[in-house]
């Protein structure tokens, strides 16, 4: 069983983080949803197990699982986001009533795959002190991080699994494809992974958010609010 946090009341928003983090990094967006939230924290990350295999459908699974039953969003960045677009096409039985997609990585070079392939192949680093792995943690993640890291033998590691690093190229128009559920793109205007041009080709309507780069929803909670507005729009309607 994945590990999660709640917190509000009301319709529920199902919130999952990009690879490397945990379901902390939403904490100050989460206070701009008008119900009750959920953040979970993916297999291999944070203080949930490591799974058999890393695929988008497998993470999906873990993820439905720790749901419920009833009508939610769900929101996603990057990893998370290709989670939350997995989970709406209804293959999971979660009754997913809208999905957002923050800061996906659209488009993938050979050398790119090929480096997360390498990455996924080597060994965890252990560090000597908590300090000196939650900076590593916070820099695999691209965010701070005060729960990124596990005790282990020797020391300390970041809590990521490298495997997931192998997770592979998302097929993000299919998935739109098959969504049974409305599906809003969004990214930052200043974000490396997800540039605007990138997000429009995908989905015209997608939203690009002002002032913020890949990690919107870290950098300025606040940015993230038209995209729960969009979504709590489709969930209670």
């Amino acid at each position: 069983m994945v590990h999660v946090t709640r917190g509000g009341d009301g319709p529920l928003l199902v919130l999952l983080h990009g690879l490397g983090a945990t379901g902390s990094v939403w904490r100050g967006a989460a206070d701009s949803w008008p119900g009750s939230w959920l953040a979970v924290d993916l297999p291999g990350h944070g203080r949930s197990p490591v799974p058999e295999r890393y695929s988008f459908g497998s993470l999906a699974a873990s993820v439905a699982s720790a749901i419920g039953s009833g009508p939610v969003a769900v929101l996603g960045h990057s990893l998370g986001g290709v989670v939350a677009l997995t989970l709406a096409s209804g293959w999971f039985g979660v009754d997913v009533r809208a999905a957002g997609g923050l800061g996906i990585k659209l488009r993938w070079t050979s050398e790119e795959l090929g480096r997360a392939a390498s990455l996924a192949a080597k060994p965890a680093r252990v560090f000597g002190t908590r300090e000196e792995a939650s900076a590593w943690a916070s820099r695999l993640a691209g965010v701070p991080l005060e729960d990124g890291v596990v005790e282990v033998d020797g020391g300390w590691r970041a809590a990521l699994d490298p495997a997931a690093f192998g997770v592979g190229e998302p097929d993000v128009a299919g998935l739109l494809a098959v969504a049974k559920a409305p599906v809003v793109l969004a990214a930052g205007e200043s974000d490396d992974m997800c540039p605007p041009e990138h997000l429009r080709a995908a989905q015209p309507g997608g939203i690009v958010l002002p002032g913020v780069g890949h990690n919107a929803h870290v950098e300025q909670p606040a940015s993230v609010k038209p995209v729960l507005d969009r979504l709590h729009g489709a969930l209670v309607m």
